[in-house]
């Protein structure tokens, strides 16, 4: 379900427990009670959908599966955004709209209607320098050869914010044609876990800070494709029993597709 489908005109409001209406002496939540912006990248069209440069996007249609926000995203700031409290937590999901190398015009433009600190961004996106399934939080650095980071330092002038890069697998080709490509059945096998893995990672991150989310998630390891290591149906990391639930370390998940739903 992707977070745009079934558009409404408007994106859910935030709770009057939102950090900056909350009266003095209130307890917030773990986050600093702050908003937290996670800028999810990819490109747009369907025939886009389901490459391996668009990761992010997938992340976010994840995170905004879990909180019951799928579809209702608005289009502002050349970006689809929703937000609103998941388990205490005050989010914003952003997808750029632009096409990859230009992300930085969404990302500019997000931040400065909503007065956020660099301290409170996390960018999600692919890293062709990562195994497939490898998970690496950052708190600044480079491009990388990633023109979406690029884009994004280019527009706010620094490297000093978050990301999330996930691991799509080192070229065996041309890099734009790898990253512009499909993943390969094996790894479609475990992309549902990934995507579940990363949207935990973000949830950490959104509570704890990037540090400590780098301390929990930069070890993560994703099951090998070899059936025979596989754990059983309905076991932890297990494939989805008849029903199409599997089992993870953080709870119960409903399996779904890869890509958007007709």
């Amino acid at each position: 379900m992707s977070l745009t489908e079934r558009a409404a005109p408007d994106a859910i409001g935030l709770p009057a427990t939102h950090g900056r209406d909350r009266r003095a002496g209130e307890t917030g939540s773990d986050s600093g009670d702050r908003v937290k912006i996670v800028i999810g990248l990819g490109n747009p069209g369907e025939q886009y959908a389901t490459t391996r440069h668009n990761i992010g996007w997938m992340v976010l249609d994840r995170l905004a599966d879990r909180a019951g926000w799928a579809g209702r995203a608005r289009t502002r700031d050349a970006a689809a955004i929703v937000r609103g409290r998941y388990h205490g937590l005050d989010l914003v999901l952003v997808k750029p709209l632009t096409y990859m190398n230009e992300s930085g015009l969404a990302v500019r433009k997000v931040l400065a209607r909503e007065h956020a600190p660099l301290s409170d961004i996390l960018v999600v996106a692919d890293d062709f320098a990562l195994p497939f399934g490898k998970l690496r939080f950052r708190e600044g650095g480079g491009a990388g050869g990633h023109n979406g980071l690029r884009s994004i330092i280019e527009e706010l002038g620094t490297e000093k914010f978050s990301r999330l890069r996930i691991g799509i697998g080192e070229p065996d080709r041309n890099a734009v044609d790898h990253v512009l490509s499909g993943f390969h059945p094996a790894e479609r096998e475990r992309l549902d876990e990934l995507l579940d893995a990363a949207a935990d990672a973000v949830e950490t991150w959104a509570r704890e800070g990037t540090s400590r989310a780098a301390n929990q998630h930069n070890r993560f390891e994703l099951r090998p494709a070899d059936s025979e290591r596989l754990a059983a149906p309905r076991a932890v990391d297990g494939p989805p029993g008849p029903d199409g639930v599997r089992r993870t370390r953080t709870g119960w998940r409903k399996a779904k597709p890869a890509g958007p739903e007709p």
